[in-house]
């Protein structure tokens, strides 16, 4: 078995496994909270593992981040988001990377429609500010900077920057919008 085949084959069964686990995890989604909360010391832990789980997956992590400032604190919570979302955006890079390897997608990005195919992926600009886009920016742009071989010190320097404005803003707005509701 060539090399190309053995790597599509761990793909297709990955694939299953994460379909799997995505399954389970969607039909307990509530049960999420509940865990970290009981977890103690180690809830940080376990909340930065579901981000680097959540790479893996169409979900995106903003939800995790409001759900962190709220069990955790802003400033804790901000932290933790922080760490989980570069954890995440690595794996997502990562699969990125794979994609290309296992894929003939050189002549599919040649032809990109209205100029995309003219990007500049690798620019510090693009990376900062595609990821900012809510929900899915991030993760696509990880794909993205992975299938495009961006330079990985460009890119942990930009996911950062990105990640910690995305982690402060929906860990402290996450958890001042509850308190407001509190009597």
């Amino acid at each position: 078995m060539d090399l190309k085949k053995l790597n599509m084959f761990w793909t297709i069964i990955g694939s299953i496994v994460v379909l799997i686990f995505l399954f389970f995890l969607a039909r307990n989604l509530r049960d999420v909270n509940t865990i970290i909360r009981n977890a103690g010391v180690g809830g940080p832990f376990i909340a930065i593992l579901l981000f680097a789980i959540f790479a893996a997956t169409p979900i995106p992590t903003d939800p995790l981040t409001v759900v962190c400032g709220l069990i955790f604190g802003p400033i804790m919570g901000s932290a933790v988001s922080w760490v989980g979302n570069n954890i995440a955006a690595l794996v997502e890079y990562y699969f990125g990377l794979h994609i290309r390897n296992v894929t003939n997608i050189d002549q599919s990005l040649k032809k990109l429609p209205f100029g995309l195919n003219r990007v500049a992926v690798d620019s510090p600009m693009f990376l900062i500010f595609a990821r900012l886009i809510p929900g899915y920016g991030g993760k696509v742009i990880s794909f993205v900077a992975g299938i495009h071989h961006v330079p990985i010190r460009r890119y942990i320097w930009t996911t950062a920057i990105t990640n910690l404005i995305g982690a402060l803003i929906l860990s402290f707005g996450g958890y001042h919008f509850i308190h407001l509701f509190k009597f």
